[in-house]
């Protein structure tokens, strides 16, 4: 099975972009249109809202390439956009996500305090013993690494709005802190914690089952 095209530098994506070049207007629609649906979801109340944000955002890269001064790279003009469509629309929504100050819900602990050596043992604070966090290692088996894809997905659909927009910004679209600062006006302070927050959500909910199929891989390779 052939995998998904590289894009050709922003150099190119406009100028093509500018000469309505179709093909390549296909290819950066199947390339990010995924990821802009997972983002528009922060924002707005149901999928077909979120669809339609990702419509106009692409209405408005067609109407606007032409004003396309590359200050930052193609991506992340049309991400901005996306943010900010989404952001009107879940406004007549009622639907807002505040980025600007922490939630209470997001200043707690991440890990769960029954893995820790309680106050007045010896080493309190410390892992308790079989508790500490363990690597991952993915199972080579393609059904395993299909299931695990799935899973990713519906953990980071069932994170908390704020926390899923950054990790879908950070870890699925690949931005640096700095750019979803600038795309969510949010303080360096704010994404750390809301990525930190989200990434260890995502690791609780992936733990079980990765350790799991480990054993699976482990009991298939002794057999």
């Amino acid at each position: 099975m052939a995998g998904p095209r590289e894009l050709p530098s922003d150099e190119v994506l406009v100028q093509r972009l500018r000469a309505g070049d179709e093909e390549t207007f296909a290819l950066v629609l199947d390339s990010w249109s995924g990821g802009m649906l997972r983002l528009a979801m922060s924002f707005v109340s149901t999928k077909d809202s979120a669809e339609e944000a990702v419509q106009d955002t692409w209405l408005a890269v067609i109407r606007g390439i032409d004003n396309f001064e590359g200050r930052a790279s193609l991506k992340t003009w049309v991400y901005r956009i996306l943010v900010n469509t989404a952001k009107a629309r879940g406004t007549k929504e009622s639907r807002t996500v505040p980025f600007a100050s922490l939630l209470p819900e997001e200043e707690g602990p991440t890990v769960d305090a029954e893995r820790f050596r309680a106050p007045g043992e010896q080493y309190a604070g410390h892992w308790v013993a079989g508790q500490e966090p363990r690597p991952w290692h993915i199972p080579e088996d393609h059904v395993l690494r299909g299931e695990v894809r799935e899973l990713i997905a519906e953990a980071i659909d069932e994170l908390p709005p704020r926390l899923r927009t950054v990790i879908t910004l950070r870890d699925v679209a690949g931005y640096g802190s700095e750019e979803v600062c600038s795309l969510l006006e949010i303080s360096p302070g704010n994404q750390r914690v809301l990525l930190h927050r989200g990434r260890a959500l995502l690791r609780r909910k992936l733990e079980s089952y990765l350790f799991g199929a480990q054993g699976v891989a482990g009991g298939r390779g002794r057999a």
